[in-house]
């Protein structure tokens, strides 16, 4: 199938862009001294975990929260949220790497393998506090950010369902009251070309301000398909994000946002594990593939400082619309035995109100909360399992349509006791809707049921990839739960350089269906949702400018768990299951911290340790021994990592004429599990990364040269096992490994980038 060439917004490609980007550069004149990559580091950011009237210090907040600034973002050689993937603590950032793109996060060891739009997440991403509703899309070269904040841990009570792991806040920057101009253009092993321009300044003096960002990407690909030897991976992308600030006076502000991007590129670099090693980049498919993701957004949120309680009441308008088309060869050979075809496509709206202020020794923040989203999910699938057959083609279809909608409200309040005491409390309600109807993945005159009721498809499928419709085969699902997740905690300051603190808090996470119902004689079964109880203890403790040391314990206790479990099957090539597949106990600690050796040499470093089984099991996870054999119990939860910890070296050399930042960064994860019967794995990952940045004295302009991965440590996105058969590569019962569909991360990057800021 071939992949569809569209061109980018506006007409033009993100090679074409890059001249008109790096022009911004002209805008620059004169600037004052620099300073080093050690100072960004130290920088202070106000994070908005808190959701109150002014911010607050990471160091105040009583939970684990991991926050970047733009200059510590630029000194990580950001590109993307999976650049962060090895840079906290329990903290996994991951592309699942089906089709490009989808996010399947994990924190804690609580995260989802899966590519399916009706699938909700453990870690929820806010956008400018605008939650994304799918995964699909969510991650996409990133630019024109004020803050990334990472929390650990349940964040129901302010941020509703979808957050049992943790939350994910990415801020852009805001139209500004002074003309401010940047840009960026880079290059990179591959060949890589990208480059964004920032303009923002006064439009009418002291009332209206505006911003227009653009970012472009161009990338040749950095991967080679032993198939024909042909260079894989080409990728391109371009944002256009424009914002309006009006402050008709000091106590109210609009913020108008909007943003349009387009990306497309190859498909995913599968690599077949019955016939490349693990430890390679070695990879051959005859299908390159293709992924096309499509979105345009607007957020409106207005501020008004009012008297009451010396307050600000904030509303936050979101909108997103959302499309994705994709082909994929999941049989990761050189034939045809399994290719997929997705689309996708996403309408969301969401609402929040709130009230953030101080009566006296209690700081409140309350509000209220709506999201609506509209999904339509379609899959192809092109099978070609039997080698002899002259025409062995099979063209299964399925997918799903879904109305899902969701109300809250919440409170939360820190009623400090004395300078030194505070109780911590909280509570959210929730009332969820699901309504969805699914097709079954299915042929021409597929069974439908135990009655052998056959149902045609559409020609020779259940549904129409181009008009995008779907010919139901199991209407009116139709499911709601009302869920109230409390918090309730304690901090103790003893010193304006140390805080103790407490919780205990509860999460929700969405039940649902399956759009991805490949079993052809069963009917598909909606899953319930899960809860979780955690119970954190930590320490953040200062000594003066010299250290820091930042310490949590934690112990999860996660209820009705949802699993995917992904079995290889003849028929479909792939089923997924989805089930609460019992109870389970996760529990582990995580440290990060800092030490100064010299005002201008600077240690990071972070550790992490999780440990998780399995309390009760109420399917056959093991796929032996039946339900709740001591096989099921002795498995590892999937994407649990036991080890992950790195550390930084920053230094900064004043060299005269300007300063000299170097960085050397390394980073661990444990190998991990990726499918519930553990045969699926993911590799124990050494990365090591490095960069130098020169900015002369009194200039505008910095230039880097940079590493990613220089051990080219491999990885993957997901190892999903295939039927050990002939036509996914394998050989019946071995000696070769089971083939897999494993699609690889990319390996050493060497970049250098030239930034401007004026």
């Amino acid at each position: 199938m071939a992949r569809i060439n569209r061109k980018f917004l506006c007409g033009v490609s993100a090679a074409a862009l890059m001249p008109f980007l790096f022009a911004g550069a002209a805008l620059a004149q004169e600037a004052a001294g620099q300073s080093g990559t050690t100072d960004a580091i130290l920088e202070e950011i106000v994070v908005t975990a808190t959701k109150s009237a002014q911010g607050a210090n990471v160091q105040n907040i009583p939970t684990a929260i991991t926050a970047y600034g733009a200059d510590q973002l630029a000194a990580l050689n950001f590109r993307d949220l999976q650049s962060l993937s090895y840079a906290m603590p329990n903290v996994q950032l991951e592309d699942i790497g089906t089709t490009p793109g989808v996010a399947n996060f994990s924190i804690r060891g609580l995260g989802i393998n899966s590519s399916i739009p009706s699938i909700d997440p453990t870690v929820g991403i806010f956008v400018d506090g605008v939650y994304l509703g799918i995964t699909t899309g969510a991650i996409i070269d990133s630019f024109d950010i004020a803050a990334i904040e990472v929390l650990r841990g349940p964040q129901g009570v302010l941020f509703g369902r979808n957050v049992t792991g943790g939350a994910v806040l990415v801020r852009t920057t805001a139209p500004s009251d002074t003309f401010k101009a940047s840009a960026r253009l880079s290059a990179e092993s591959g060949l890589n070309l990208t480059g964004d321009v920032v303009v923002t300044g006064p439009l009418v003096d002291g009332k209206l301000s505006g911003k227009l960002a653009i970012y472009g990407s161009s990338d040749g690909g950095s991967y080679k398909n032993l198939f024909n030897n042909s260079s894989f991976g080409e990728a391109d992308q371009i944002v256009i994000r424009p914002a309006l600030r009006f402050t008709p006076s000091d106590d109210l502000e609009f913020l108008l946002r909007l943003e349009l991007g387009d990306a497309q590129g190859d498909g995913p670099a599968a690599q077949n594990h019955a016939i490349y090693s693990r430890t390679s980049f070695d990879f051959a498919v005859n299908e390159p593939g293709y992924y096309e993701n499509d979105w345009k957004q607007a957020t409106f949120e207005t501020n008004w400082r009012v008297p009451l309680g010396s307050g600000l009441i904030t509303n936050i308008f979101g909108w997103r619309d959302f499309s994705a088309d994709a082909l994929s060869d999941i049989d990761a050979t050189g034939g045809s035995g399994f290719h997929a075809q997705i689309v996708s496509e996403q309408d969301q709206i969401s609402n929040e109100l709130r009230y953030a202020g101080t009566f006296g020794s209690v700081d409140v923040t309350t509000g209220l909360y709506y999201f609506q989203q509209d999904l339509l999910y379609i899959e192809r699938r092109l099978l070609d399992t039997n080698l002899a057959d002259a025409n062995p083609a099979v063209t299964r279809i399925g997918g799903g349509i879904g109305d899902f909608s969701t109300t809250g409200a919440f409170a939360s309040a820190d009623w400090h006791l004395n300078e030194a005491f505070t109780i911590n409390g909280g509570i959210r309600y929730s009332h969820e809707k699901k309504d969805s109807s699914i097709s079954r993945v299915r042929g021409f005159f597929d069974p439908l049921g135990a009655a052998g009721l056959d149902v045609p498809g559409e020609g020779q499928t259940g549904g129409n990839m181009v008009a995008r419709t779907l010919v139901i085969s199991d209407p009116g699902y139709a499911q709601k739960w009302n869920d109230i997740s409390p918090r309730i905690g304690a901090q103790w300051q003893p010193t304006g350089d140390t805080q103790v603190y407490g919780f205990f808090a509860r999460g929700f996470r969405s039940g649902g269906t399956n759009f991805r119902h490949t079993a052809l004689g069963t009917k598909p079964a909606p899953f319930d949702s899960e809860k979780q109880d955690s119970f954190e203890f930590g320490i953040k403790h200062d000594v003066a400018d010299f250290a820091r040391l930042n310490v949590a314990l934690f112990l999860n206790k996660i209820h009705g768990m949802q699993r995917e479990q992904n079995l290889p099957d003849p028929l479909s090539g792939v089923s997924q299951l989805i089930t609460n597949a019992g109870d389970a106990t996760i529990k582990g600690f995580e440290a990060e911290g800092r030490v100064s050796i010299t005002d201008d040499l600077l240690v990071t470093f972070q550790a992490g340790h999780t440990t998780g089984k399995y309390n009760s099991v109420l399917v056959d996870l093991s796929g032996v021994g039946g339900i709740g054999d001591p096989t099921d119990f002795a498995l590892k939860i999937p994407r649990l990592s036991p080890w992950s910890y790195g550390a930084n070296i920053i230094y900064d050399l004043d060299l005269g004429m300007g300063v000299l930042s170097s960085r050397l960064g390394y980073n661990h994860r444990g190998r991990a599990f990726y499918t519930d019967n553990n045969l699926g794995t993911l590799n124990a990952v050494d990365t090591v990364d490095a960069n130098l940045t020169f900015t002369p004295n009194g200039s505008i302009w910095s230039l880097s040269v940079y590493g990613t991965n220089l051990t080219k440590e491999v990885s993957y996105g997901g190892d999903t096992q295939l039927p050990n058969i002939g036509a996914f590569g394998g050989d019946g019962a071995g000696p070769r490994p089971n083939p897999t569909f494993s699609p690889l991360n990319k390996g050493r990057i060497l970049g250098a980038e030239v930034r401007v800021k004026y």
